[in-house]
């Protein structure tokens, strides 16, 4: 089939770095740490990000997902001029240091295979832990 080149093949796993992988888990147990909501949705966004990049870097330009990776892109990109406006030293150290882990590429880092779909979905269910509660709307 021609559009098979076009799709991953089954069980296809990119490498990325132990701290690029935040699962729900992960966020429960910093929550546990008392890492505060607002340094939750700082960490969310740059590993998210990082993985939206991981998975664009392989992704061929004719699979189904491509254009909505595109308009990922598009959205991280906007939250990343909102991000930009935080320093290092207004999260908690421990979502700094692990922010720096994610942006550091060196050899030296442990690094698993993680497919492509696993990265996104963790991203959706850390992001509805993070942004799902009632929404705190104040005037009308």
């Amino acid at each position: 089939l021609p559009l098979q080149k076009h799709y991953f093949p089954l069980d296809y796993t990119v490498q990325v770095q132990h701290e690029e992988v935040l699962r729900p888990s992960n966020v429960t147990r910093l929550r546990n740490g008392t890492v505060s909501e607002a340094a939750l949705r700082y960490l969310w966004f740059h590993v998210s990000s990082q993985a939206l990049l991981r998975i664009r870097q392989v992704l061929p330009e004719k699979h189904p997902s491509w254009k909505y990776t595109q308009e990922l892109c598009r959205l991280f990109d906007a939250l990343g001029r909102e991000y930009g406006a935080y320093r290092q030293t207004d999260v908690d150290v421990v979502v700094a240091d692990l922010v720096k882990q994610v942006h550091s590429a060196g050899a030296e880092r442990r690094t698993k295979a993680v497919r492509p779909k696993a990265l996104l979905d963790n991203s959706l269910k850390v992001m509805r832990m993070l942004f799902g509660g009632p929404c705190e709307c104040r005037g009308a």
